[in-house]
């Protein structure tokens, strides 16, 4: 069983603690900034096996370098010869195993074009996707294409409703604004956006989140749904009911929020 805890970093970030009660090592997702993943190692006492990157920005990238200096820890990430000190390269199928499990590796382009995820089948699935898919959002297109993006953040969507969420940053209650505008009448969403505030003023990570929330909350992977494009309709906003089309226009509007 891992156990999976957030790291905050910068001011919005979350560097991803796995551990196992079975083991005195850790693995880290997209460590930013080295100086808060010593603190939390040495806080529980635990050195550092491995490191899952996602892509190559910086504050996902930045403290990499110094922590497998440090630990000796073998880094695994995405074919982009940016990234420094990657020792394992991965690609859309291939596997890394942390702690006895498997996660298969996701190829997720749009906000880079080298972003990838990992995802572990199990009971209780898990997902490691950095910036592509938020908590009711998802990063911005910076280097692929809208229809690009849409399609990562299907193939996402697709993983069983159970899947554990755990993306990058805290960014739900901005994300939940722009989610109401695009679908004042969602009242799953009104409920969600409730528990998260609610969630915040107690000082915790509104994530993990799961798909089945996102399904029925994320404008971003509801681009097919009949409510949300009547939403967009009734705004005047709904240039075509191209999934694509509707997509771009969602991302447009939410750059401008």
């Amino acid at each position: 069983m891992l156990n999976i805890e957030p790291i905050p970093a910068f001011n919005d970030n979350y560097i991803w603690l796995i551990s196992c009660p079975d083991s005195k090592r850790a693995f880290v997702v997209d460590p930013g900034d080295a100086a808060p993943v010593e603190a939390a190692l040495s806080e529980r006492e635990l050195s550092l096996a491995g490191i899952l990157v996602t892509h190559h920005h910086f504050d996902h990238t930045g403290g990499v370098a110094e922590l497998q200096q440090r630990h000796a820890a073998q880094v695994f990430g995405p074919h982009n010869e940016a990234i420094e000190g990657v020792d394992v390269r991965l690609g859309a199928g291939d596997e890394v195993e942390v702690f006895g499990q498997r996660f298969t590796v996701l190829e997720v382009p749009g906000h880079t074009l080298d972003h990838i995820a990992y995802y572990h089948e199990g009971n209780t699935p898990l997902l490691f996707c950095g910036d592509t898919l938020f908590a009711a959002g998802c990063g911005r297109v910076f280097e692929g294409t809208p229809p690009m993006m849409h399609a990562s953040l299907q193939q996402l969507a697709a993983l069983p409703g159970n899947t554990q969420v755990y993306c990058a940053h805290e960014y739900t209650l901005a994300n939940l604004a722009f989610a109401r505008a695009v679908e004042p009448g969602n009242q799953r969403l009104a409920q969600r956006m409730q528990d998260a505030q609610a969630t915040r003023d107690r000082g915790e990570p509104t994530v993990p989140s799961t798909v089945a929330l996102e399904l029925s909350t994320n404008p971003f992977v509801r681009c097919q749904q009949p409510e949300l494009l009547a939403s967009l309709r009734e705004q005047g906003r709904l240039e075509s009911d191209d999934p694509d089309a509707v997509f771009a226009t969602v991302r447009g509007w939410k750059d401008s929020f």
